[in-house]
């Protein structure tokens, strides 16, 4: 082999190489000093057959994982929730230790059917569960309540501190209710048999934190710190281990900076029946 020729060539490869390297450490900063700062609030639609038809266009609330957000974001949030006419407000958990502000802003939302939540592996379920119910609100712990006919509100204590028990939740509910199922984990619903649920929502994974282009949660791949199942239920729709839809939060706060994982509000709109945009 001649390497005097070999040479401007690994030379050209590893000049390439470092310039890639740096452009793509530029594009994750920039996300995460810009994008990534700011709220998403995310809009989904979900139909099922087994969704009360009297119920269509019921409108959901999902915030978890407030963490250390502060108090103007999160008055922010408040305003935007207001605005947009909703039914009912799920916590999904890990208000940390600023449960008590959080929860008197939180308290502000304007709902039909109240506000509702379940406890974060960061929270102390008895101070949360105290705080919430002085402020009107359902704390869901292996429990769950007919919200309207034809709708069951589940929700499970955390699987990491507590017991959690999705056949306690939900045994109450008739057969022919739409039971949605709140838990802070989504781990559980690989864990436990979920029949007899129609709807999963989550929080707790962050959506990686970090994630490389928005695409792969690198973290997730080498550890089973945060979740026991890889990319399965980093961020958006997944299934429960029985096939159930189950819709996981990258989280309304921070902990640390985020990279490509933007906090999120989520939205749902609920239907019997496939409804076409005009």
């Amino acid at each position: 082999m001649d390497w005097s020729k070999a040479k401007p060539v690994l030379f050209l490869l590893r000049k390439c190489t470092i310039i890639i390297t740096l452009i793509l450490a530029l594009i994750h900063l920039i996300h995460a000093l810009t994008l990534d700062r700011i709220i998403e609030y995310n809009e989904v639609p979900f139909t099922s057959p087994r969704w009360p038809e009297a119920l269509d266009g019921y409108r959901i609330a999902f915030i978890s994982d407030t963490h250390n957000i502060s108090a103007r974001r999160l008055q922010s949030v408040v305003d935007e929730l207001n605005n947009r006419e909703i039914d009912m407000l799920l916590i999904g958990g890990d208000l940390w230790a600023h449960y008590e502000r959080v929860l008197d802003s939180l308290a502000g939302i304007e709902t039909t059917d109240g506000i509702f939540g379940v406890e974060g592996n960061h929270d102390c379920h008895v101070r949360l569960f105290t705080a919430m119910e002085g402020h009107g609100m359902v704390p869901l712990s292996n429990s769950g309540q007919q919200i309207r006919k034809g709708f069951w509100l589940a929700g499970v204590e955390d699987l990491w501190n507590r017991r959690a028990c999705i056949a306690t939740a939900i045994k109450d509910a008739e057969n022919d209710d739409f039971v949605l199922l709140l838990s802070h984990n989504p781990d559980v619903t690989n864990r436990q048999c979920t029949t007899g649920v129609d709807l999963v929502v989550s929080g707790h994974t962050h959506a990686g934190q970090i994630r490389f282009l928005g695409l792969w949660a690198p973290f997730f791949t080498f550890t089973n710190i945060i979740t026991n199942y890889g990319q399965r239920f980093v961020s958006g729709w997944a299934t429960s281990r029985d096939g159930v839809p189950v819709y996981v939060s990258n989280g309304t706060g921070n902990v640390v900076p985020r990279v490509f994982a933007r906090p999120q509000v989520i939205i749902f709109t609920m239907h019997s029946k496939c409804v076409l945009n005009p």
